[in-house]
């Protein structure tokens, strides 16, 4: 118990180390992800004077629908490793997979000046083989936390490393607008690049896949995760693939995750453009615009997080309870505020509906998105990957369907984008609170020495002379 009383000193936690370096890396999944969304605007629009002068005509001539093809072409590769992510976190190990695939996507940004200025197909291929890297981490990090989050600390872990999404997207979307401004278009890619690879050399050298083989672990930290979780070092997980397909809880995870992330997808591809083209903010104040809902969002992630874990346990109400009132909470809020976004469509009164509605949204996280551990933890990777598989369908249909609903940048247009987001909200909110568990299900109790002992009794019945030992 000493081990929990350390106060703010995080950094004398070697497991608070790792999430907090899970936060910078999820930091740079999103810088590597969102810089498009403001580069293609700086990609395809001319630079004019204050007295309507063209400066320098747009470098590509690219349609809204070729625009939102390659806005969306990195979650087909994206859709594709999120199960074998899951698979290969649990195990080889979740650490060594994240810095890997947050590595890879970063080494390929570097080339997407080249190969745009060759080919917007090349460009599209290139963006499906980042998507295919960087589809491993959110999946393989539920490896890590399986290892080393406590079940009493679950959701403040999990949420600080999932809010650096977040705040990847604040920094990211005002810095690439200024970068762009100054620098450039290329110069987005080769600065978020760059930061991504100087992350993974420190990832690798301070991370570790278990508590067990870090050297840098005391014993008393060490003792309190070992206790925590027991015995969760299962090295043959042989993961029950039908009762995921008949568990609604499992559904339920999945409703959230894809009606979460297509209101979010929506807003975090289309929402410069939004600005700049309806609201008539230049590109660098509609990159500081567009951050703003995420900077409240990833503030108010770190305070959702820790409650949770309060409530939970001080056992006010079941944890089943904390997850539906956390998620259908947000979702809700999400609902009403995007849909006076769309009714308003006045600048100051969309910016504020949209910092509420993805700002409250940020209590939907320490709900659905670890939620995976409370059902089945030794399971949690693969759920993951599951859930995030129909999850990252959004980051496809959205920025296309958007594309082909907003031709003219019009204020109707985007009404209609507002209105379907909304619908998805209430629906999640709707299925989450009625089929989520937040309990250890039935198909996920077996326990490592149950396991061993069936291996004992099937080898002993194969091989009838060997001896047995069921110690």
């Amino acid at each position: 118990m000493d081990d929990q009383r350390k106060g703010w000193k995080f950094w004398e936690r070697q497991r608070h180390i790792v999430a907090f370096l899970a936060f910078l890396g999820f930091f740079n999944v999103y810088a590597l992800r969102v810089n498009l969304s403001v580069g293609i605007v700086a990609m395809t629009s001319s630079v004019v004077s204050e007295n309507g002068t063209v400066l320098q005509e747009a470098e590509f001539d690219w349609s809204p629908s070729t625009r939102g093809l390659v806005l969306s072409c990195f979650f087909y590769g994206y859709l594709c490793t999120q199960l074998l992510g899951g698979w290969l976190g649990a195990k080889y190990g979740g650490a060594r997979v994240y810095g890997m695939g947050v590595g890879s996507t970063a080494v390929l940004t570097m080339l997407t000046p080249f190969v745009a200025r060759w080919s917007v197909y090349l460009l599209v291929a290139l963006r499906i083989l980042e998507g295919l890297f960087e589809g491993v981490t959110y999946p393989c990090i539920h490896a890590v936390w399986a290892k080393w989050a406590p079940p009493s600390e679950r959701g403040t872990m999990a949420s600080l490393a999932f809010s650096g999404s977040h705040f990847g997207t604040v920094i990211t979307l005002p810095l690439a607008g200024y970068l762009a401004n100054h620098f450039g278009w290329p110069s987005i890619f080769y600065f978020t690049s760059s930061i991504g690879i100087l992350w993974l050399i420190v990832w690798t050298y301070y991370v570790y896949d278990q508590p067990d083989d870090d050297p840098r672990i005391t014993e008393s930290e060490l003792k309190f995760i070992k206790e925590s979780l027991g015995d969760n070092n299962m090295k043959d997980i042989v993961h029950p693939w039908g009762e995921f397909v008949k568990s609604l809880p499992v559904w339920a995870i999945v409703a959230a995750h894809f009606c979460e992330n297509w209101g979010f997808y929506t807003l975090l591809t289309q929402l410069p453009s939004f600005m700049k083209d309806t609201l008539n903010f230049d590109l660098q104040k509609a990159g500081y615009l567009s951050a703003l809902p995420y900077l409240v969002m990833s503030i108010i992630m770190q305070f959702a997080g820790r409650l949770s874990d309060w409530i939970c346990n001080k056992k006010f109400t079941s944890v089943t309870n904390v997850r539906k009132i956390f998620n259908c909470g947000a979702f809700i809020a999400q609902t009403v505020f995007m849909m006076l976004a769309a009714y308003l469509l006045t600048p100051t009164s969309v910016i504020v509906c949209l910092v509420l509605a993805v700002g409250l949204g940020a209590f939907a996280w320490p709900a659905f998105s670890v939620n995976h551990l409370d059902i089945a933890p030794q399971h949690a990777s693969v759920l993951m990957g599951f859930s995030n598989t129909f999850g990252t369908v959004p980051g496809i249909i959205s920025p296309l369907l958007s594309g082909y609903i907003v031709t003219n940048q019009t204020a109707d247009e985007w009404k209609m984008v507002f209105f379907i987001s909304s619908a998805i909200y209430m629906v999640g909110a709707i299925f989450y609170g009625i089929f989520a568990s937040g309990e250890r299900q039935a198909w996920a109790m077996e326990s490592y020495a149950s396991k061993k002992e069936k291996d004992v009794e099937q080898h002993a019945y194969t091989n009838p002379t060997a001896p047995t030992d069921h110690s």
